[in-house]
């Protein structure tokens, strides 16, 4: 199945069902000599679990211990594939058998079968959010690498329930907080609120969407392969490619439609200028050229402004690459919905089992894992250019 695979020369292959003995990843092209501990595996495996405690996760308790098959010696990686297992411990299929003639609604039961002509009943098989586990292994082992150049990814929930969270620059927000709350958000105070909304659907038998921030700072200028390669087209990829994701915006976002380009172009400044105003970010000022410097006669330059979310042209301008994620309200909910059997026939459903009221806090390490991959990609192919 061609669509397992991702990536150009940093490659990875997701395997394994929802319900069956295992989900994992074969990582093709990392290079060698970088340090791999699995238990740094673990630790992004462990964020995207657990989500915390109160209403938002769902009941299905994996362990989620990593096993490296290949690839690494005495923690170092040896250049060739690392192959990533993740045993499910606490399937249960028979939550799903009374679905094996019936089509969801929000799922992708139908259209499975109209192009395979059969499917996994038992908790959507491959389509599941389970598989979502062996993209974090994955992206775990790029970020490793991206480490090494001193690239960082961070994301955080900004908008959840309908509830929006304060965003950098806005009063509460603190981006150290949304690792010490179950959902994930930079706003302690909003703790609370978002609890309240998420436990009222709960009790309703009905579920809510969110939004990810995701930001990468660290980057150097020249990522990106135009025009059909566009680094934010890769990253927009990546992130419709997770299973509920439905829209991603880039910096400023929709809110561009409604400026000026007065307004929204990011104006360049000279950033060894002594007489510029260096609280905008530079790569080369502050990172040193980690990725590889600037070809020579291009000058050092930095931005004002970043409404285009750290990419021009397709091509990242060294400012953070900023984007937003919208998730879909979770699909499995316990309300009496109308839905049609394998005969076509008029039916009636209501979804049992274990299901998050709310998957965006889950995702945002998923979100993170899909940045660091299509990055890490976009390395190794500069490295290969240049």
């Amino acid at each position: 199945m061609a669509g397992s695979t991702f990536g150009t020369l940093f490659t990875v292959v997701t395997f394994g069902e929802s319900h069956g003995p295992a989900v994992g990843c074969v990582v093709d092209g990392c290079p060698a000599g970088l340090s791999l501990d699995v238990k740094a595996i673990a630790r992004e495996l462990a964020r995207r679990r657990s989500g915390g405690e109160g209403p938002a996760p769902s009941g299905r308790k994996e362990a989620d211990e990593p096993e490296i098959l290949s690839g690494v010696f005495e923690g170092k990686t040896l250049g060739t594939p690392i192959a990533i297992i993740i045993r499910n411990t606490d399937q249960r299929p028979g939550d799903y058998d009374g679905l094996r003639d019936l089509y969801r609604p929000g799922h992708a039961d139908w259209t499975w079968e109209a192009k395979y002509g059969l499917r996994d009943h038992r908790g959507g098989g491959r389509s599941s959010g389970r598989e979502t586990a062996a993209r974090v292994a994955a992206g775990a082992v790029a970020g490793v690498f991206l480490a090494s150049y001193g690239i960082s990814v961070r994301g955080w929930v900004s908008s959840i329930a309908g509830i929006k969270i304060p965003s950098p620059g806005q009063a509460g927000f603190d981006g150290g907080e949304a690792e010490k709350n179950p959902f994930r958000i930079p706003c302690g105070e909003y703790v609370p609120r978002v609890n309240a909304a998420l436990e009222e659907l709960r009790q309703e038998g009905d579920s809510a969407g969110g939004e990810v921030f995701c930001s990468v700072t660290g980057l150097p200028p020249g990522l990106g392969e135009p025009v059909f390669d566009k680094l934010d087209a890769r990253i927009a990829a990546a992130m419709l490619s997770i299973g509920a994701a439905r829209a991603v915006a880039f910096g400023a976002g929709f809110a561009v439609s409604a400026m000026k380009g007065s307004e929204n172009n990011d104006a360049p400044f000279a950033a060894k200028d002594p007489g510029a105003d260096h609280t905008e970010r530079s790569f080369q000022a502050e990172h040193g050229g980690a990725a590889g410097a600037l070809p020579p006669g291009v000058p050092e330059l930095s931005f004002r402004t970043n409404n285009s979310g750290g990419v021009l042209g397709g091509i990242s301008s060294g400012m953070p690459l900023e984007f937003t994620v919208a998730f879909k309200p979770t699909a499995s909910i316990r309300k009496r919905q109308e839905t049609a059997d394998r005969n076509g026939a008029a039916r009636e459903l209501v979804i049992e089992g274990r299901h998050d009221v709310c998957i965006a806090p889950r995702a945002v390490p998923v979100v993170q894992a899909m940045a660091s991959l299509v990055i890490a990609d976009f390395i190794l192919m500069q490295r290969c250019g240049r």
